[in-house]
Order: C-alpha cells, then structure tokens, then sequence
C-alpha cells in the first residue's frame, strides 16, 4: 500500500507531550515542501485521559482531516487513572492503542511502546488478529527505554518520532533542526542523542510495509497556524487594544495570545471575576473610544446576553467572540460542535441588531474577524464571530503574506472636536446622539472626554439626546433605524468579496449546504462525489447575520435538492434558511453529527448518496440523516 497521503496518529495520555510532538512533526513535514491539516482529540481532564493527533501531509492542499489514518505511533497513557481492567472507565494505560485501531487503515503502520504495554495487555486486543486480517505492519519498540538511555521517560515520544522517521524514509535533519531550535543545554543533547539512537535502531527493522512520506515542493513561504492564532492577529491588526474575559474552553486560547501580545501594542488586557464584567468591561472601552473584544464559549456567552442586549441598545461597537462547544450545560467541553447558532443569533432580550459571521478556516478567521471590527465601528453595532473547537485547535499550513496587510486603527463614525461644533445640540447643550433621520441608520458619536460631545447613553428606550423616552412615534423611529443598519450592512457585504465560498460545476443537479468549519470537509466531498460521477456543488456560508438571502436563493433555485451538512442534533443551519427562505423547505434534507468528532468526507459522500437514493439508514452511528419536509 502506497498512499498519496501520510496521516500520521500519535496517541497518548493528556500530559504526555501528544500536541507538543505532533506540532514538531508538522512543522517538520511542512519545512520538507508538503501541506499539513492536523485534527486534535482530547479530554476534558488536566492530565491523563486517552488523546490523540493527526497529522495529514499531502502534496497539495489540505482542507480537512481525512478518512481514518494510516500510521499509528501509541506511547499508551502515562497518566491513566486506574490501569485495572475492572476500574469504571477501564484500562486507561492501553486505551492509546486499543482504541484507535478502528480507524487504522488496511495496509496501515502501528508503533507501540513495548515500556508501557505488556504482551498480555496487547494479546487481550487481539492485535496479532486483527493484524493479519487488515495487512497492519505492527513494530513494537521499547520507547521508553532508548528515552531512559540518554535522558528521562518523557523523551519517549522523541524517540517515537525517530522511530517513525526511519520507518517512512524520512530526512531527520527536520527533527534535529526543531530540536536544536526549541531547546538548550542538557535537555537539547539529550533529546539529539534519543533521536539519533531510536533512527539507528529502527534502521535494523526488517521492513514490511511500504508506506512513505508524500514528497512535495512549496513555492511559497509558509506558516503553521491555527483559527485562534488567526482571530488574535485579526484583532491586533484591526486595532483591538482591549480586551476583557474569563477563561473557558476552547475560547481561552485567543484570550491567552491576546494576552501575551496587548501590551506591545499598548493595549491592555483584563482576566475578571466572571463572564458578564468581561463583556461590560469591554463594552465601556469602546464607549470610552477603544476598540475592544472580548468573548467566551457556551455557558460563558450565555453570561453575555445582558451586556450584548446594552450594546444594541446603546449602539455601542464591540466585537464578541462564541467558541463553540458540545451542550447544553457543561457538555463536553473539548469537543466540537454547531449547537449555538441559534443561541448566538438570538440571545438578549428584545429584537437582535446584530452581526455575526462564522469563519471555515484559518485564512477566513483572520478575515472575518476583521470585517467584523470594520463592520462594528462603521455602523456601531456588536458583531460576533462564532467558531467553534475544530477550528481553533486545527493546525494548517497557510502562507505567510496571507497576513501582510495594512493595520486600520479607523474607529468609524467619530467626530472630531472641529466636527461636534457643527453637529446638532439640544439647547440645553447635549449633543444629538441618536439621530432618527442619521444616513444608513449611523448616527456619529462623541466619546467622552470631547468638548461639546456630552450625552446620555441608557439601555433604556431614549430619544435623540439619551433621554429616557417611551413614546411610541420614539420607539419605532429609533428601533427601525437600528434594525435599518442591518439592510445596509448586507448591501455593502453583498457589492464586496463574497464570504460565502463554492465548489463544484456551477450546473450540478445537487447542492450541499454547510456552515463554519465543516466548509473543507464538504469541500473534499464534494470534489469525490464529481470524480465517481455525481453532479453535485457545495456552498459554504460564512455571513450569519444579515442571512445572504440573495446567494442563498441563486444557490439554491439552481439545485433540485440540497442536503445541509452541519455538526448539531436540530440542523439549527437549516432552519434558519427555512425560516429566511420558507420557500425552499422541500429541497432541504439534513446530515448531522454530534458525537464530539467532526465529519470525514467519506461520511459526507455515504450520506449524500443515502439522501439521493431515499435511505435514512447511514452505515454506522455517528451521523444522522434527515428527509426533507413532507417527505
């Protein structure tokens, strides 16, 4: 077996250095000219617990994880709980090796450490089995004891890494390279020389598989970056320089790098008591005339709804962020899933004025965020930017000058001093805030401090000066006039670059509708099911809130029927597009997940091919099918 991929597993305990080791392997593989997606699992535990991460390279674009795997390299669980067979949650020790060999390949590679896992313990997996049955090339290795030669324990999966560089034919100057550039002193030559020793073993192996790495050329520099990195540096360039929160997964990791880079650009960044001060405390930075951010994920945004609702209210821009999760309640607080779409379209009393855009990827993370600054600060309405774990935790390979763009400290509609002088007054002197007549919907603001911009500002209904107003001519003109914004907005996305992103023939008979993260995964899909003969496209939805009725409508009169692929139990997506476009209802099935993993294209391909042959039954039972309405 000779794949035109490598997706490269390493499995562990939570603790065992899995995410560290598997982004040196990427890098390695990504500085060898291929392209890298990798897809992270993991549990809600601080340390111990079964983890895994792939890493896919191929020689061209990747967009997406891939169908099962094809090397294993299981370093068993160093912080297992209880290694008694009889413990609740069973022997958490091996679950590294026995429960990943599903997913293996046929044909496929498995390393393991002989240090941790006895032969009794692998025998009791039928592994020499199940081996013979898949054509597996199994090569056991005493992991821990060529670390245990030169160094410490930990250094196992430094030999892992030498082990497999050996066995896929790979140039291990990559390795030493990364090791020579995050390391010093002791630690550095230890790690060298484990290397060096586990490559030179494996060197004697008597080779039975004939896997190799891809080889490949990029011609362009690239990164590897994920969708919280991209958020964060989004931010900074658009000119955040504040930001507010708590931490909570998966959103803490943007709050960190926010963090780590505010005060080189004399920003200022605040961990608080709770959810409801950060969202506060930001929106009074932005009043005060600072761009400012701030967000959390399921239970924490919820929090949010009172200071979000004041932001609509008060017309105060702010950009949130949603970090989605597994719910309700805690749920499953490291896994993925699209269950808050409609809790972030709606949540805060009253009718919403709001902004929200859901990025697919690394490269729409960092351009959305900042459409979604521009959007708030130019017409003074909060704009959230919902993503959920996948895309926060995927590392992908992206070029470097995708973020070479010019930094927009503009705060939009702001008057100078010069400008408040001409601007309309009440007699008493207060300055005209909100202007039911104001061009698109915008009225200028003043922000404190500013001579002659003195205001009222409520989350009460005012009039046109902050007054508390509850006349109904007042109610209607300002309430029209906030929800007027949200017309305008869509015009100006609509004459622009589109969000949305397409694949396939523009004439295909099929369609596929998905949403955020799921975008690559669809993408893939849909480019096999055109190569086996289908005629089927897909559009991606990025622009939430205002819907994009005008694409939507175009994509779908162009199909005879249209599956929506999104990773919640309701299909939340798909209502929404019933709700806009009512007259659709008939075409729209749905393919949903929400076991804790995100789809792999294979699930995409068998559900489409169900839907078009009237099965609901799907192979499996990790994804649902759901029949148009009336059929």
């Amino acid at each position: 077996m000779t794949d035109t991929e490598l997706i490269w597993r390493i499995a562990g305990g939570s603790g065992d250095g899995i995410a560290s080791t598997s982004q040196n392997f990427a890098k390695a593989l990504m500085r060898a000219g291929l392209n890298i997606f990798t897809h992270r699992h993991y549990p809600s535990r601080i340390r111990g617990g079964h983890t895994y991460v792939e890493v896919r390279a191929k020689d061209e674009e990747v967009t997406s994880r891939g169908d099962g795997y094809n090397f294993l390299l299981s370093l068993g669980d160093s912080f297992a709980r209880n290694p008694a067979e009889d413990a609740y949650y069973g022997n958490e020790e091996r679950k590294p090796l026995g429960e990943n060999l599903d997913e293996l390949r046929e044909g496929g590679v498995i390393v393991y450490d002989t240090g941790l896992f006895d032969e009794d313990e692998v025998a009791e997996l039928n592994l020499e089995e199940r081996a013979e049955e898949n054509n597996w090339h199994v090569y056991p290795v005493n992991l821990r004891e060529i670390a245990r030669e030169h160094g410490r324990d930990v250094m196992r999966n430094t030999a892992g890494v030498g082990i497999t560089a050996a066995l896929l034919g790979m140039d291990v100057s990559y390795f030493e390279e990364l090791i020579t550039q995050n390391m010093s002193g002791d630690i550095q030559e230890d790690n060298l020389n484990v290397l060096a020793d586990a490559y030179e073993q494996a060197q004697a192996f008597e080779f039975t598989h004939d896997l190799e790495v891809p080889t490949g050329e990029n011609d362009q520099e690239l990164a590897l970056m994920n969708g919280s990195q991209s958020i964060a540096y989004g931010a900074i360039d658009e000119g955040c320089r504040f930001i507010a929160g708590y931490p909570m997964t998966p959103w803490t990791e943007v709050f960190t790098i926010m963090s780590q880079h505010m005060g080189k650009f004399g920003g200022v960044s605040e961990q608080v008591e709770d959810e409801i001060a950060a969202a506060a405390m930001a929106l009074g930075a932005s009043h005060a005339g600072v761009k400012a951010m701030s967000g959390s994920s399921g239970g924490g945004f919820a929090l949010m709804s009172e200071p979000l609702g004041l932001a609509e209210m008060t017309e105060t821009p702010i950009v949130l962020l949603e970090a989605m999760r597994a719910g309700p309640s805690t749920g499953m607080p490291t896994k993925p899933e699209q269950g808050d779409l409609e809790h972030v379209l709606y949540t805060s009393q009253g009718d919403s004025a709001r902004v929200v855009f859901a990025p697919a990827g690394v490269k729409e993370a960092y351009e959305q965020t900042r459409t979604a600054f521009e959007i708030a600060y130019d017409y003074q309405i909060p704009a959230i930017v919902v993503y959920d774990q996948k895309i926060e935790g995927e590392l992908r390979s992206v070029p470097v000058d995708l973020f070479d763009r010019e930094p927009n400290p503009d705060l939009g509609k702001v008057l100078s001093e010069e400008e408040i002088k001409e601007a309309a007054h009440h007699e008493s002197g207060a300055f005209q805030r909100f202007d039911p007549n104001a061009e698109d919907g915008v009225s200028p603001r003043t922000v404190p401090g500013q001579k002659g911009g003195r205001h009222l500002t409520s989350g009460n209904e005012t009039n046109d000066y902050g007054h508390i107003d509850e006349d109904p001519d007042n109610r209607v003109a300002h309430m029209s006039r906030r929800l007027e914004k949200l017309d305008t907005i869509r015009g100006d996305l609509d004459e622009g670059e589109t969000n949305q992103a397409y694949r396939g023939p523009e004439d295909a008979r099929y369609g596929i509708v998905t949403w955020g993260s799921q975008q690559g995964t669809v993408f893939e899909a849909v480019d096999r099911l055109n190569d086996e003969g289908h005629s089927v496209k897909a559009i991606g939805v990025s622009d939430l809130m205002p819907y994009p009725e005008a694409e939507m409508t175009e994509f779908l009169e162009s199909v005879e029927e249209a599956i929506v692929v999104e990773m919640n139990a309701s299909g939340q997506f798909k209502g929404l597009t019933q709700k806009e476009l009512g007259r659709f209802g008939d075409k729209l099935s749905s393919l949903l997940k929400y076991n804790g993993n995100p789809f792999e294209p294979a699930e995409i391909v068998e559900g489409f091919e169900a839907s078009i042959d009237e099965e609901t039954d799907l192979p499996g039972n990790s994804t649902t099918f759901v029949p148009a309405a009336g059929d």
